[in-house]
């Protein structure tokens, strides 16, 4: 199972694995209260295709298309599928203010697609 939460949220013993999945550490949030497993910069959206999506939701469906297509070059999953298969839960951690337009949201999509 995957779960999504922000970095800002207070962590859960539920969320089992917690990574973060942010290019960028999320200010103001220190290592101890963000309480990681893992931070996997290289999973999430490169700086230019950040810095053009800028959050804008009218932008979400072609973020996530190109975003995709960054990902699919990458080996980074294998850990976190074998997570997934195992049955455990994965909380991928976000900064993002927006709930559902977000990298985190198009990588949980991305992985299911891939694991199932």
């Amino acid at each position: 199972m995957i779960a999504l939460t922000r970095a800002y949220e207070v962590p859960s013993r539920r969320d089992g694995l917690r990574v973060l999945v942010e290019r960028l550490w999320p200010r103001g949030l220190s290592k101890q209260r963000a309480d990681l497993d893992l931070w996997l910069k290289d999973v999430a959206p490169s700086t230019k295709l950040r810095q053009w999506f800028a959050h804008d939701p009218a932008k979400w469906p072609a973020f996530e298309k190109r975003y995709w297509k960054e990902l699919r070059g990458k080996k980074i999953f294998v850990g976190l599928s074998r997570q997934i298969a195992r049955g455990g839960r994965v909380t991928l951690v976000y900064a993002a203010h927006d709930e559902k337009h977000n990298s985190a949201v198009a990588l949980k999509e991305f992985i299911q697609h891939r694991v199932n």
